[in-house]
């Protein structure tokens, strides 16, 4: 990227990850590069294993070092790049500028702990004033969310599943941070609890005017909540652009064949189409285009070689020989 795009909100540059396992290198994220303005939210698509959760935890520095391992690449947030911050200056980022909602609320929560103060907890280390007052934010907090103030003093399991994400909702965004990263925040609750966090999120979202980062697979959440899209393949962005752009414009066979995933209420089929094969081994990807023993248009060209990224359209990327095969699918 340039430095035009270091004068965004948020600037991912070519970052590669790495992860060593039992000898072999996993290739978790290859070249990932996109930027975010500020009070934007960009959805990261793809399937399990893609590499979306380990672009969102690289940007929160909170990989496990080793086996994981930030082998290139820069985050620029308003201008100063996350990979060159010291631990303790990264210590005083995480909540307060950039804080994060993981895709299973337990794993956030102490079970021994009050859930009121646990989100005080968090108001405290970021802000200078008395724990009363920090316990009165939480409260505050917490009523945002739609959970009472008598329920401060309850412990996580005391809450069902979609109260304990509204609980880790309002942890996240307890000091007000400018970047939220949202990891699969819906997807282990029901259709019906989905639809109210979603809202939830969006609302205070616009409240506090914070980017979002929006991890998902569901590509009807990324309609819902999203300004643009990046389609993640194999540790890569295959796609990119504004959310009318991938919706209404999709070139990558990759793209394609998670839209055609989609049942039709109004088309009757026996069987849903789906993309051949699986996703290949991070250990030891395929030469050329990833996609390509996967794709119906894959030629000797994509088997070999850097696939550069196009721009189709204004703002729209493709990482493909040959985009204009993919609408035709």
């Amino acid at each position: 990227m340039n430095e035009k795009n270091r004068g965004q909100f948020l600037s991912v540059e070519d970052l590669v990850v790495e992860y060593t396992s039992d000898g072999e290198v996993v290739h978790a994220v290859n070249g990932v590069s996109f930027h975010l303005e500020k009070g934007k939210t960009i959805g990261l698509v793809g399937e399990t294993g893609a590499g979306k959760t380990t672009i969102a935890k690289s940007i929160m520095r909170i990989l496990q070092e080793p086996p994981a391992r930030i082998a290139g690449g820069s985050i620029w947030l308003e201008g100063t790049d996350l990979l060159k911050l010291t631990n303790k200056e990264m210590y005083e980022v995480r909540g307060k500028k950039v804080s994060m909602i993981f895709q299973d609320p337990m794993t956030s929560l102490n079970p021994v702990h009050k859930v009121g103060d646990q989100i005080a907890e968090v108001i405290q280390i970021h802000n200078n004033i008395s724990k009363k007052e920090a316990e009165k934010r939480a409260i505050e907090m917490l009523e945002r969310v739609g959970i009472p103030a008598e329920r401060y003093i309850e412990y996580p399991h005391q809450f069902s599943g979609g109260m304990k994400q509204r609980v880790v909702i309002a942890m996240a965004l307890a000091c007000n941070p400018e970047l939220l990263l949202a990891d699969e925040p819906t997807s282990a609750l029901d259709v019906t609890i989905q639809a109210e966090v979603l809202a939830m999120i969006k609302k205070l979202r616009d409240e506090f005017d914070t980017a979002m980062i929006m991890i998902t697979h569901d590509l009807g959440i990324v309609a819902q909540v999203c300004d643009d899209v990046a389609i993640v393949y194999a540790g890569e962005i295959v796609e990119y652009g504004s959310k009318e752009d991938i919706y209404l414009h999709r070139m990558h066979p990759y793209t394609v064949g998670l839209f055609g995933a989609i049942p039709q209420l109004d088309v009757h089929v026996n069987r849903l189409a789906a993309i051949k094969g699986l996703p290949p081994d991070p250990t030891a990807l395929p030469e050329g285009c990833h996609f390509h023993p996967r794709c119906p248009f894959a030629t000797e060209e994509c088997r070999h070689g850097e696939i550069p990224n196009q721009e189709v359209r204004p703002g729209h990327f493709c990482k493909c020989l040959h985009p204009e095969e993919g609408r035709s699918l």
